[in-house]
């Protein structure tokens, strides 16, 4: 699957950004469970929220519960991210990332699990 992220830009402390992910696959994309991340400059790539193939489950960091919403759209091949109360701290290059449904467990948090990444999009936020 190839992915493509879009929607970042720069906003106010307190505002609201809605990021997009694109998906492109020769197979179904309920195949995928879906996440995002950030990344922001000398830190680390970290877990943001994640959804089931499905999109009856979600799971985010404890940083953003309660201000940041991921949904899926099955039908168009899409993921975002709604953003809402955005701080300085939110400030990141933000990524999608895929994982291909398979037996087993795994840790949705973590980076390594995923198979496959969009090429990023950059959240400045002013304060």
């Amino acid at each position: 699957v190839q992915l493509q992220a879009s929607g970042g830009g720069l906003v106010q402390a307190g505002g609201s950004l809605r990021l997009s992910c694109a998906a492109s696959t020769r197979r179904t994309f309920t195949m995928f469970s879906m996440a995002w991340f950030r990344q922001a400059p000398g830190k680390e790539r970290d877990f943001v929220a994640a959804i089931s193939w499905a999109g009856s489950t979600s799971w985010y960091a404890d940083s953003v519960k309660g201000r940041f919403t991921i949904s899926r759209d099955n039908a168009k091949n899409m993921m975002y991210l709604q953003m809402n109360s955005l701080n300085p701290e939110d400030a990141a290059v933000y990524y999608c990332a895929a994982r291909a449904l398979r037996d087993g467990g795994y840790s949705y948090t973590v980076a390594e699990e995923y198979d496959n990444w969009g090429q990023g999009t950059l959240v400045t936020v002013s304060s």
